[in-house]
Formats: structure tokens, C-alpha cells, sequence
């Protein structure tokens, strides 16, 4: 048991008997009452997510987890492919477990994908990944006065909106948490 103030991001608890993976969490401190912390948690069966309120006194069950790096090689009709760094062994992952990231999945790139009892149970993102423009439109010469953007397409299909300077076949840096554009490589 681990009290709740020692949350993390990617942490895995059990609640009520299921698996839980936390998103994000958040300490609030009312004006009144007592403070508490506000979790986001996805439910690593399931797939749903929920948000849940802890008092700062509670304690979750924290689950021994195996965190093994993988790196992405191809994917088929149903399944994405990866591979051990450490031993080449093989994990076939059905599209469910990527649902929401795979427009950041490019061949080569490396992610953190947790096991439970030799069970692939979730996969963890790099917070960047860097893609290709593979189309946009061309910039306005002398529009910089404002923080303008202007819609672009990557490698992997991904839309982003990024600023007028980028051009196709430059490299960009994304924030996978939200898809947006960081800066350009």
C-alpha cells in the first residue's frame, strides 16, 4: 500500500479489484474543508477513463509492474508489431491498446510498454516524438506579426497545426499528451 501523495503519472493501482493506470493528478486546496487530490485513471481492461477524488490520508494498492522498452516495427490488418531491445523477442499488440497514439507510431521509435504476469497491460508514449511534414501550405512572406499557424500533415497522417515558417520535409518535434506542435528539428 502507498498513500496517495506518492502518485505518478503511468503509476498502476488497483481499485475495487481492477487495474487502473493513472493519467494525471491534481493536489486541490479548497478554501474550506480539507485538501484532497483529484486523479485521472484509466481503467487497463476496460479502456474507459474516470476521474476520482482521494483524501490525502488514503492509501492505494500499488501493483509490481514490468516495464520492458520496445521498439516499434510494423504494424498489420489487426495488430502492431514490437520488439525487446534487450532480447529481440517479439509482442503482438491489438489496435485497441494504441487507440488515440497511433498516428505518433513511426517505424523505429522506441516505447515503454508495461507487463503484468508476462501480459502486455499498457503502453507508455515517449512525452515527444519527432515526424516528418509531409504536406502544407506555403507560408504568407511578412505574416509574423502574430503567432499565426496554418494546418500540416505528417509521416504518419497526423494533423497538427504549426507555424507559417515550417515548410514541407522539415522534421518537428510533437507533444504527444495533446498533439500539439513543440518546435522544429
Amino acid at each position: 500500500m502507498i498513500g496517495v501523495n506518492e502518485l505518478k503519472s503511468g503509476m498502476v493501482i488497483k481499485i475495487d479489484n481492477e487495474l487502473w493506470s493513472v493519467v494525471n493528478y491534481q493536489h486541490v486546496k479548497p478554501g474550506k474543508g480539507p485538501a484532497y487530490l483529484k486523479v485521472k485513471i484509466k481503467n487497463l481492461l476496460k479502456g474507459n477513463v474516470q476521474e476520482k477524488s482521494f483524501r490525502t490520508a488514503d492509501k492505494a494498492e500499488d501493483v509490481f509492474i514490468e516495464k520492458k522498452t520496445m521498439q516499434y516495427l510494423y504494424n498489420t490488418e489487426d495488430e502492431y508489431v514490437f520488439m525487446d531491445n534487450t532480447n529481440y523477442e517479439q509482442t503482438h499488440l491489438v489496435k485497441k491498446f494504441l487507440e488515440g497514439y497511433e498516428l505518433y507510431l513511426k517505424e523505429g521509435l522506441n516505447v515503454d510498454i508495461q507487463f503484468l504476469d508476462d501480459r502486455p497491460i499498457n503502453v507508455i508514449f515517449p512525452t515527444f516524438v519527432e515526424l516528418k511534414i509531409t504536406s502544407t501550405q506555403q507560408g504568407l512572406k511578412g505574416d509574423t506579426v502574430t503567432n499565426a499557424l496554418k494546418p500540416a500533415e505528417c509521416e504518419t497522417g497526423l494533423g497538427v497545426q504549426v507555424p507559417l515558417f515550417i515548410n514541407e520535409g522539415d522534421t518537428i518535434k510533437i507533444d504527444t499528451r495533446d498533439g500539439s506542435y513543440s518546435e522544429r528539428v
